[in-house]
């Protein structure tokens, strides 16, 4: 998982130091662990972009100084979250609640 948000820390060349770089990867490794734990994505595409919106808060968060592992860990699980509920597909209502206005067959029949 490493190589993850290696690809995201060349982006910004000679910003972290070593020590700065193993935190991140342990934010992000945290981080991706709690996400698998939870079941929240079902597919590769989706692991894809959850992978991407935790690397990209981490780094975000180390650029402006962020150096705790626990807050960037959080705070990328936070952004995580927050991308879910933006992109989370309506729910239809049950089907009882689509039912309701419609009429039955036999009612329409004797009209």
């Amino acid at each position: 998982m490493n190589g993850y948000i290696d690809g995201y820390l060349n982006e910004h060349p000679g910003v972290f130091g070593p020590d700065d770089i193993r935190i991140l990867v342990a934010a992000f490794e945290k981080a991706w662990a709690s996400v698998e734990a939870s079941g929240a994505v079902k597919t590769e595409s989706k692991a894809a972009s959850a992978r991407a919106i935790l690397a990209k808060h981490i780094i975000a968060a180390a650029t402006q100084g962020e150096r705790d592992q626990g807050r960037l860990r959080d705070g990328a699980l936070l952004a995580f979250a927050q991308a879910n509920l933006r992109t989370a597909p309506r729910r239809r209502p049950p089907p009882s609640a689509r039912l309701a206005g419609k009429r039955s067959a036999h009612e329409t029949a004797r009209r």
